[in-house]
């Protein structure tokens, strides 16, 4: 099961999935996306690919997801339904923090222990939470973002080391800027972090999906990302929240 599965990074974990022969169940809003995804797995992969439509800011949407997949068992479950807001911490709109800070972290956590019970009874499962590099650092003009990404890979980890030697991982995917429909939904379409290297969802895609196979607690995608956040650990976290202030900024 993949949520956010209508576009970017979501589309291509659930093709890599039907690519090994699981049959996927799509959740995401945009139900004419996702049936649109489902018929074009189906066709290509010859998998069996159901679409759901749901909104998971709804606080009851994650026991709904879960009640409507009860006969089914879910061997992968991919949370990676999400989304960003820019703008000064002062001057954003509340509603709409609550409603990321539902998708971001509070359907995400609670997706993860409703599967992962049955993972656990079942004694084998996989989870994939997408997280950001945003997690490793301080994000003025999209903190609460940032925030929400440092809380998903905190839980990621440390359930993934209570989960060791059960069968079930859980593995915490990092991709740094993507091109996807994020940065202009997010507002972020004339910042300057989305002005240099910015790899491809299929590309995180395959990195994510293939430590999650191997049942890795984390990686992050790329190989500059990978360097750029082992210098964020040897730098003062007020220097790294004004670089990325200058990033998340257009000027």
């Amino acid at each position: 099961m993949i949520t956010g599965a209508s576009s970017g990074i979501g589309a291509e974990l659930a093709r890599l999935c039907a690519r090994d022969g699981y049959a996927v169940i799509l959740a995401a809003r945009r139900a004419d996306r996702l049936a649109e995804l489902a018929e074009s797995l189906a066709r290509e992969f010859g998998v069996a690919a159901r679409a759901i439509a749901v909104d998971l800011a709804d606080a009851g949407a994650c026991q709904a997801l879960r009640d409507q997949t009860t006969g089914d068992m879910v061997e992968i479950l991919i949370n990676n339904a999400g989304f960003g807001l820019r703008g000064a911490y002062t001057e954003t709109d509340w509603e709409a923090e609550a409603r990321m800070m539902q998708v971001n972290m509070a359907a995400l956590a609670h997706l993860t222990k409703l599967f992962a019970k049955d993972m656990l009874r079942r004694g084998s499962g996989r989870i994939l939470n997408v997280g950001s590099t945003a997690a490793f650092v301080p994000g003025p003009f999209m903190a609460m973002y940032y925030a929400s990404k440092a809380f998903v890979v905190s839980l990621s980890l440390a359930v993934a080391n209570e989960l060791r030697g059960s069968g079930v991982s859980v593995t915490v995917l990092c991709p740094g800027p993507t091109r996807t429909e994020f940065d202009q939904a997010a507002g972020l379409g004339d910042s300057n972090l989305f002005k240099g290297p910015v790899m491809s969802a299929a590309a995180v895609a395959r990195e994510g999906y293939a430590a999650m196979m191997a049942g890795k607690p984390e990686v992050i995608a790329g190989a500059r990302n990978r360097w750029m956040i082992l210098l964020t650990r040897l730098a003062p976290r007020t220097m790294l929240a004004g670089i990325t202030r200058r990033l998340n900024s257009s000027t």
